[in-house]
């Protein structure tokens, strides 16, 4: 911003400001109403500030429901699934990048297509072969279709093929193994990118209700999605009960970008460097 007039620097920082304002005020809202008793949350004018403050919504959802198990559920799938994922994608990536093999590029594109095809269309299809597997209500069925995505493999291609080829090539000449250099010289270089996906990868998955809504049937292995759908009434709403558990289902999101938001921002930039 340094080569921008004092007033053009002026009006984007008021810009972002406004922007930021208004990106934060409904998790703010969320909080707020999380802690308000139900007289303050139906007051007019509302009251942004809670007082007293009603911390009873959250322990009516840890202690009188099943939230806990449900957060545990969330947890073991989101944590698997962006495991596994970084690991498959980073294989499959580091293959499109750094191997010759005939038709490479054509296979790549239609790979590539398949982005294009809804998740709906799929979704049948998943379901059967699940339930023929027997991995109806079970974390498998979460995590194997998630072990892999197109889009993680096309973001891992692209910054990989910014990795000189002669550092791989000194490495063959030591003798490495193709999965050692993978391991130990491909990987250790692709931290920003690694952050990128996975942030990517645990808000997506954390954030899912389509999957777990036709692969776990029981109650017990909801994951917070499902179990903040319940948590409205078919007439009538709780609002306070709702917001406690919108502001536990998102503040793993938010936590999670804080610790790995520079390793994103350098993922993001240096991806497609090099086409």
């Amino acid at each position: 911003m340094r080569d921008y007039s004092l007033p053009a620097r002026i009006s984007i920082m008021a810009i972002l400001v406004l922007l930021f304002i208004l990106a934060v005020i409904p998790f703010l809202w969320t909080i707020t109403t999380s802690v308000k008793t139900e007289e303050a949350i139906h007051s007019w004018p509302p009251k942004w500030i809670p007082l007293p403050m009603d911390r009873g919504h959250y322990g009516e959802l840890f202690e009188r429901m099943s939230f806990a198990r449900n957060l545990l559920n969330s947890i073991i799938v989101t944590i698997s699934v962006t495991a596994v994922s970084l690991f498959m994608n980073a294989l499959g990536g580091y293959a499109f990048a750094k191997f010759r093999f005939p038709m490479r590029g054509r296979i790549f594109g239609l790979f590539l297509l398949t982005m294009m095809v809804p998740a709906q269309v799929t979704m049948i299809p998943v379901f059967l072969m699940l339930k023929s597997m027997g991995l109806l209500n079970n974390y498998l069925g979460l995590v194997l279709p998630g072990a892999v995505s197109v889009f993680g493999i096309f973001l891992m291609r692209q910054f990989m093929m910014s990795i000189p080829d002669s550092y791989l090539e000194s490495a063959r000449i030591e003798g490495c193994r193709e999965f050692r250099i993978f391991l130990t010289i491909v990987l250790p270089l692709c931290q920003p990118v690694l952050a990128a996906l996975a942030i990517f990868t645990f808000t997506a998955v954390w954030s899912d209700f389509m999957m777990p809504l036709i692969v776990m049937h029981k109650e017990s292995m909801f994951t917070l999605p499902l179990a903040l759908a319940n948590l409205s009434g078919q007439h009538t709403a709780r609002w306070g009960l709702l917001m406690a558990g919108a502001t536990v289902t998102i503040l793993p999101i938010v936590v999670i970008f804080l610790i790995l938001q520079r390793r994103f921002i350098e993922g993001i930039t240096m991806t497609g460097l090099k086409g």
